[in-house]
């Protein structure tokens, strides 16, 4: 772009425009939102092909970011088409998440929380603490797995979503473990054999292969699909939307509204894969058919370790382990079909 300037002599010079921050954006013939101002075109290496040095690092890029069947074979306007339906920057985020918290905080509240737990029958304590210890060794590794997904991504607007989905377990571990200190005012010793729970109780095994299965894959589409299409609805549904349930069923109201909390945001981490994926997959033959041998692959291990856990945990017939893997299968049907709503 240029502008036209008085020389002295009286002349006229072509001087060049400065760009706007958001030159890029320049297209659509609109000032951008500050969500597209703080997304796109975040990751310069991915239009140039590749890093500026050639290390280790660029060959394990190549193999799973830029050869993934997800990658689109190099499409990156197609990967910088998907927005996020919620619009997430970081300024909204923290106010979205400061309200929860302060809502939670509000359910939780230390003082009250006392006298409230010393009316939960015995045995609905003894399911707590079967249930939300040994949980925090799997919001750890959904935590890390986000980030992963994140960090691979051949698209900022990918990255940026991810790191809030990580954000969001970390706010899952930090209730568990804050629920844990309120409940051993009313049973000491509550959850100190969470560790051991998790690496030898049966119940677990199922679950702990597939999250120890979900940290060594590498290519970052099939690591999206089996974390946030086949695995993640499966726990979410169980430890979120379900125990809430069963909390109500047993009178534990504050419970109830703190795990539904936790619900809300992984209904978003359902709605963002959803747009993403179904962008991709209407797109390109070869992401659907990746996308579909992924599914096959994946749900039914996400589905046994449900069933698993389900069975294990609570012998009332309360859960049901098979129900709550139809999160997973409805995901990945909305994703395929192209249906409006995953949620």
């Amino acid at each position: 772009m240029e502008r036209r300037a008085e020389g002295s002599s009286g002349g006229v010079a072509l001087m060049p425009l400065s760009r706007k921050t958001y030159w890029h954006l320049a297209g659509a013939r609109r000032v951008p939102t500050d969500y597209e101002i703080g997304t796109s075109r975040l990751l310069y290496y991915v239009e140039r092909g590749g890093f500026e040095v050639n290390l280790p690092t660029s060959d394990w890029y190549r193999r799973y970011q830029v050869a993934s069947p997800l990658s689109c074979g190099g499409r990156w306007d197609l990967l910088e088409a998907f927005a996020d339906p919620r619009a997430t920057t970081y300024a909204s985020y923290v106010r979205l998440q400061r309200d929860q918290e302060a809502f939670v905080g509000r359910v939780l509240e230390p003082t009250r929380m006392p006298a409230h737990d010393g009316t939960l029958e015995d045995g609905w304590v003894g399911m707590l603490e079967r249930t939300l210890p040994p949980l925090r060794f799997v919001g750890h590794g959904l935590q890390m797995m986000a980030p992963y997904v994140g960090q691979m991504a051949p698209s900022g607007r990918i990255a940026v979503v991810a790191a809030f989905q990580a954000a969001d377990e970390v706010r899952r571990i930090h209730g568990i473990a804050y629920r844990m200190a309120q409940l051993r005012l009313r049973a000491p010793g509550f959850g100190e054999g969470s560790r051991e729970a998790w690496q030898s109780d049966p119940a677990w095994q199922p679950l702990r292969a597939v999250v120890e299965q979900l940290l060594v894959t590498y290519d970052w589409g099939e690591a999206l699909v089996a974390l946030n299409v086949c695995v993640k609805p499966v726990i979410d549904d169980l430890f979120t939307t379900r125990l809430a349930t069963e909390a109500e069923a047993h009178g534990d109201y504050p419970d109830a509204q703190w795990l539904r909390s936790l619900a809300e945001d992984c209904l978003w981490h359902r709605l963002w894969t959803t747009h993403l994926l179904r962008t991709l997959v209407e797109a390109d033959a070869g992401a659907r058919a990746a996308v579909v041998d992924w599914v096959d692959r994946w749900t039914p291990r996400a589905v046994a370790a449900g069933v698993g856990v389900a069975r294990e945990l609570d012998g009332t017939g309360g859960w049901d382990g098979q129900a709550a893997a139809s999160a997973a299968a409805a995901l990945a049907t909305a994703v395929l079909s192209g249906g409006r709503d995953a949620a």
